[in-house]
């Protein structure tokens, strides 16, 4: 062991301390023209077109008709979840103490979301939209309720809203599950819900 220098343990003080001391110059962000941006486009459209055109499916209808269209959508689910009071349609109670593990059977999940993105078809979901933050990933297919009057034009806004929030769980979620890593073929459902249905309301 002679002549080989021993490893020296750092403190967490000592290891806070080095990091402190070359942490890289701050820069300003960048400035964003937001003019750029088309602002008389009818964001509604706009999102739904978009929210097509990644594999998910948008239905205006209004508040009493939001049962009725999820039955005629999805007739043949057995185990669903509704963490928003405007369905009655949940048959499987959870709360934010549920072990994420026992919902792997949830054949569908209704929950609402909070703002939708024009430009991406994107819809923004909190911890308490889900209660349990796997649920929009767990279940089979999944259902969000949107109020139109909350879909923003592009990111910047949606940001510029969201900054406002408690800061907790949120996801912004665009269409169904997919991927097209393996072979570069397109597969839904690969790590998500096998649908998405969006009820703008």
């Amino acid at each position: 062991m002679n002549g080989i220098k021993k490893d020296v343990k750092m403190s967490r003080e000592a290891i806070l301390k080095a990091v402190k001391k070359n942490k890289p110059e701050v820069l300003p962000l960048p400035e964003i023209d937001e003019s750029a941006f088309q602002e008389d486009i009818d964001v509604v459209k706009t999102f739904k077109d978009n929210l097509a055109l990644v594999g998910g499916q948008v239905f205006e209808i209004t508040t009493d008709a939001i049962d009725a269209k999820i039955k005629e959508q999805y007739p043949n689910k057995s185990t669903i979840v509704a963490t928003t009071t405007k369905s009655n349609l949940g048959n499987v109670e959870i709360d934010k103490n549920t072990d994420p593990h026992t919902l792997e059977h949830i054949d569908l999940a209704i929950v609402e979301g909070e703002l939708g993105v024009s430009e991406n078809g994107a819809i923004w979901i909190t911890a308490n939209n889900s209660l349990v933050r796997a649920l929009p990933f767990i279940t089979n297919d999944l259902v969000i309720i949107l109020d139109k009057r909350n879909i923003c034009l592009h990111m910047l806004e949606a940001y510029d809203n969201i900054a406002k929030r408690d800061r907790d769980f949120g996801v912004f979620i665009s269409g169904p599950s997919k991927t097209a890593d393996i072979e570069q073929c397109l597969v839904v459902g690969a790590h998500g819900a096998m649908s998405l249905t969006v009820l703008l309301v």
